[in-house]
């Protein structure tokens, strides 16, 4: 006889009031003696989240933490098959598990979030993934976020836990584009700048700290993507509304390694983005579209 499916629970940790109140207390307390904090973006309603680099089971501590502080749902998929143990699996649908069934396949783990998020689309509801799949050094990434992110039409919510700044949260909502690979490796580059408690394991490298970038410097990292990728020195200085806008200082960001030039003998030079000037730029700005200018 065929079970019936096991749906995902509406009600959670994350729901009852003396678990939740309680927690919150402690994770308040345990997050000021150790001076972690977490990131109180504005990132609302329901989104795909993949948190890296993950390297320890301290970094669910810190993640569960920043989410009960902030009052967000954090669900994770896990084997139906755990959630149909006596006691165990209870246990686990209580803390926010995704029973999927692996012989249903993709679209079936996809219609049932997009069932779920039907009925609580206005809540902030983050389905968590670990897209390296282990706290053990990977060479890649697993990317059914980023298929289960195409199949329900959410947003990418990129968190951390950053054991050198003590910040746990999401950075950034990321929204797709139709070029996969190319989203794939903004996404890593921006983990490249977050480290885990052993960064020797995280996939991609640890790179080091984010450098630093003055307030018009990340503004012109913004004005090349908001040209949709590519931008002349005039362009640039329109969106930013500074007619004067120096080659030296474009020249700058080149050295840094964010920006390029792409040169034209029939026009003028064309500037845009490389891989790691997008990976910084999506920590400078909570969300971005191309669409939209300055």
């Amino acid at each position: 006889m065929t079970k019936k499916p096991l749906e995902i629970r509406d009600k959670t940790i994350f729901d009852g009031f003396i678990v939740k109140h309680i927690l919150k207390f402690l994770f308040n307390i345990w997050f000021k003696l150790t001076g972690w904090k977490p990131i109180n973006g504005v990132h609302e309603g329901a989104g795909v989240t993949i948190a890296a680099p993950h390297t320890s089971n301290w970094d669910v501590v810190y993640a569960m933490g920043a989410a009960i502080l902030l009052d967000i749902k954090i669900y994770f998929s896990i084997k139906e098959s755990w959630c149909r143990i006596p006691v165990i699996g209870r246990l686990m649908m209580w803390m926010g598990a995704i029973p999927i069934n692996r012989d249903s396949g993709s679209q079936g783990q996809i219609d049932k979030i997009k069932r779920f998020v039907d009925k609580h689309k206005k809540r902030r509801v983050f389905f968590l993934f670990t897209p390296e799949g282990t706290r053990g050094k990977v060479d890649q990434w697993k990317t059914g976020f980023y298929h289960l992110a195409k199949g329900t039409h959410l947003p990418i919510f990129l968190a951390k836990v950053d054991f050198r700044t003590k910040e746990s949260g999401v950075f950034h909502t990321y929204h797709l584009t139709d070029n996969k690979a190319e989203d794939i490796r903004s996404i890593q580059e921006s983990y490249k700048k977050v480290q885990g408690k052993f960064p020797a394991l995280q996939f991609p490298e640890y790179t080091g700290p984010i450098p630093e970038f003055s307030d018009v410097e990340a503004m012109i990292l913004k004005a090349v993507y908001s040209a949709k990728g590519m931008a002349t020195r005039l362009e640039i200085a329109a969106k930013l509304k500074a007619y004067k806008l120096s080659t030296a200082m474009l020249d700058f960001l080149i050295e840094k390694g964010v920006l390029e030039k792409a040169a034209d003998n029939n026009s003028d030079p064309h500037y845009q983005l490389t891989f790691a000037g997008k990976g910084c730029l999506l920590h400078f700005y909570p969300a971005l579209n191309q669409s939209k200018i300055l």
